[in-house]
């Protein structure tokens, strides 16, 4: 099966019935590390149903339903051979702890890099009785399928980091068994559990999700800019551009510029940095 340009872009799922209870909140938090300490107040209310928040990109978990990997799955491209390129998450209002919704994605774009791969542009919609709730946007990079005859061009260009130190630099250990505990919150993808399957693959032992790391990001957020409060996030965005292993430290470097607040994520041990051109965006 092979990209077939420009039918993709006419690809789109029909509305899929999405429900998540604040236990499906509560796990999400603990999967990106939030109440790691139990005597922390202010991590407390994402983990805890006595005035539960969720986390802005507890969005990333609701729009991977069954629609939208058939939709990947039907777009011609090797999956065997894709990685998480970028992901952005835009809050149309503050995400309820639970509800009940609907999500439908689509093929956005796609573009034609030739001999490196191809890019494909899935957004997902999620609304709920009040309207819509979340707009997400997903770049994959497709690796073994360029040269199907689309633009090469057109892709916005990434978030740049400010030409100045950090303002705030802030540590998050992650647990050895992270990735065990964030999968439970939907993405089983062998890779981050089995290591034969991580060696196979090339990695030497199972790596943690690239969506668990991108939520550590929006956790420092919370922590240095809106004291945990999750309303004032209006958007978040950032690109993958290494693995993080379970058990590791990533260190979150943060800017701020009036409402915007850039951020990159690096393990120091490693010299590694694992999140660049991150943006998120405050009311």
């Amino acid at each position: 099966m092979a990209i077939e340009y420009p039918a993709i872009l006419e690809l789109k799922t029909p509305e899929e019935t999405l429900s998540w209870k604040d236990r499906d909140a509560m796990l999400y938090a603990l999967g990106i590390g939030l109440g790691s300490d139990p005597l922390n107040l202010e991590e407390l209310p994402f983990v805890y149903e006595n005035g539960l928040k969720a986390a802005p990109t507890l969005a990333t978990v609701l729009a991977m339903t069954e629609g939208y990997s058939r939709l990947i799955a039907t777009s011609g491209i090797n999956f065997a051979r894709v990685v998480h390129g970028e992901q952005s998450v835009e809050l149309h209002r503050p995400l309820p702890p639970e509800g009940v919704g609907t999500v439908s994605s689509r093929v956005a774009a796609i573009y034609d890099k030739g001999e490196k791969g191809a890019i494909l542009i899935v957004e997902s919609a999620i609304k709920d009785g009040a309207g819509p709730l979340a707009t997400l946007r997903s770049s994959i990079f497709a690796r073994a399928d360029g040269g199907f005859g689309g633009p090469g061009d057109g892709e916005a260009a990434p978030h740049p980091k400010p030409e100045r130190a950090p303002d705030l630099s802030l540590d998050f250990p992650t647990r050895p068994d992270q990735a065990l505990l964030y999968r439970l919150c939907g993405d089983r993808n062998p890779l981050h559990a089995d290591p034969a399957f991580a060696k196979m693959v090339g990695f030497p032992r199972p790596i943690l999700h690239g969506l668990c790391t991108f939520g550590i990001t929006c956790r420092a957020v919370l922590q240095g800019y809106t004291g945990f409060d999750p309303a004032p996030i209006r958007s978040h965005q950032a690109r993958f551009s290494a693995p993080l292993f379970p058990g590791e430290t990533v260190t979150v470097d943060l800017w701020r510029d009036a409402d915007v607040v850039s951020f990159e994520a690096r393990v120091k041990d490693r010299e590694a940095v694992v999140i660049r051109n991150g943006k998120s965006v405050l009311a």
